[in-house]
Parts: structure tokens; sequence; C-alpha cells
């Protein structure tokens, strides 16, 4: 089982749209759960982890957006209509031994934003960081740094171009790692 964060940013290293949507969206070249590689790098994974700020707008969403993984949520509460067979834990600890229970031997989608993946990554549970670079400037919004900067033991793994001009860039989350500012030492 390896811990998997993908996610998309622009080219001058913005996660975020200005208005708040994943930088992908934004890509004239976006097909939702078709492009920019997400089938093939879904193919592996049973399960999803994520924020609760992620993880609320699906309570609204017409389908369900993950119908085949697992879902587990890292928040402080469980929101209200949150399906019967979805995991939440406030601590992420716990939550990656219910993950670690559930598992069956396949990979973990780890989606959300920089506080998400770096809390992940600050208690060596991220594997990979895998970022979809796409051909846009933004001028604003969230970035991924500083929650993940040059002292977080990222190391460059491989590239590839995609169609429509944006590049992936995987990264191993093996070594050198530094907590976040605010995590308890109980975290760290």
């Amino acid at each position: 089982m390896q811990i998997r964060a993908r996610m998309s940013m622009s080219a001058d290293g913005y996660v975020t749209t200005p208005s708040g949507w994943p930088a992908l969206t934004a890509d004239p070249a976006f097909v939702s759960g078709e492009s920019h590689g997400i089938r093939e790098f879904l193919a592996g994974c049973e399960a999803a982890l994520m924020g609760r700020t992620t993880f609320e707008p699906a309570l609204t969403n017409d389908r369900w957006p993950w119908p085949d993984l697992d879902v587990f949520v890292l928040g402080s509460h469980r929101p209200a209509g949150t399906p019967d067979h979805v995991v939440t834990d406030s601590d992420p600890l716990r939550l990656l031994e219910k993950l670690h229970a559930a598992n069956r031997g396949g990979d973990i989608h780890l989606i959300g934003g920089p506080r998400t993946i770096g809390a992940f990554h600050t208690l060596d549970a991220l594997d990979t960081l895998e970022l979809v670079v796409v051909p846009m400037l933004f001028g604003s919004g969230m970035q991924l740094t500083p929650v993940l900067d040059p002292g977080t033991g990222l190391t460059f793994e491989r590239e590839r171009a995609l169609p429509g001009g944006s590049v992936e860039i995987v990264y191993s989350c093996r070594g050198r790692r530094t907590p976040l500012p605010d995590q308890p030492d109980s975290q760290r």
C-alpha cells in the first residue's frame, strides 16, 4: 500500500484558481474523471483519503465522486449527511490506523489541499506527490508551498508530457520532513 497525492497547479505555482477551484478545472483540456492521466492513477487505488473541506462539497453532488473507492476523511467533526460507509476521524494517526486496518493491498489517493497533504507528509505517511502542472498563469490562489518546501524531503522521480500541454511531475516523499508549525507534539 502506498499513499499517493495527486494534484494540479498552475505554471506560476497555484493549486487553486483565484476563485478557489482546483487548478486543473481551469484547463480547457480538462474532462472530469478522464483527462490528465487520472484514470491511470486511480487504476491502482482502493481508497480516497481527504480533509473535510475537500469532502463536504461531495455531499451535495448529483453523483458520488468515489463510487469504487473506500473513503476516509480527516475532520474535526462528521459532516451532516455523510454516508455510513465513510470513515471519519479528527486525528490523522488514528485515521491512518483505520486506513491500514481496512486496506486490501491497493494504493490510497490522498486528495486535498496543502495542509492535508502536508499533515500526512509530516507523519511520514505520504509516499509520492504527483503534480500536474497546467500551462496557465493564475497570479493568485492557494499555493502548495510553504507547507511543502525544499526542506521537506521531496526527491524528483520522473516527468511526462500530457495532452494539452500539461506536465506530470512525480516526487518521492522519502527524506527529512519538517513538522507543521501548528501541529501538536503528539502528531510529529
